[in-house]
């Protein structure tokens, strides 16, 4: 199955947000901004697509800070979950995947940068 936001009959606005919270592997307590929103977001309906999360520490940021900007609502959908490191409670609407707690890169996921073009998803085999 695949899902296409064109196939949305909704009047729909598309922002991004870059935000990094890994080195190598290993996630990290600093969360750097790269990328910040630009639009109005008050007293609209939002809906964070993200594509992977593990502890939680960043999502936990991006809600924190949107939720700033007076939304009307705020819901989470993610790609991939890794249920056994996830601290956080932060209700995620919708989930595609659990997965354990292992690396992984493709499908836009990188490591350093590199692997996001992959087709699949692929684990990181210990270093």
């Amino acid at each position: 199955m695949e899902f296409s936001l064109k196939g949305i009959a909704l009047p729909v606005e598309i922002s991004f947000i870059k935000i990094s919270s890994y080195q190598g592997t290993t996630s990290t307590d600093n969360i750097k901004e790269l990328i910040g929103l630009k639009e109005n977001i008050k007293d609209k309906d939002i809906i964070i697509i993200e594509d992977i999360i593990d502890t939680g520490e960043t999502i936990t940021h991006v809600v924190k800070k949107l939720q700033e900007l007076e939304p009307r609502s705020l819901e989470i959908a993610t790609l991939l979950l890794k249920p056994e490191v996830f601290n956080k409670n932060i209700p995620l609407k919708y989930v595609g995947f659990n997965i354990p707690h292992k690396f992984v890169i493709g499908y836009g996921l990188d490591y350093n940068g590199q692997g996001r073009n992959l087709k699949d998803i692929y684990q990181i085999k210990e270093l």
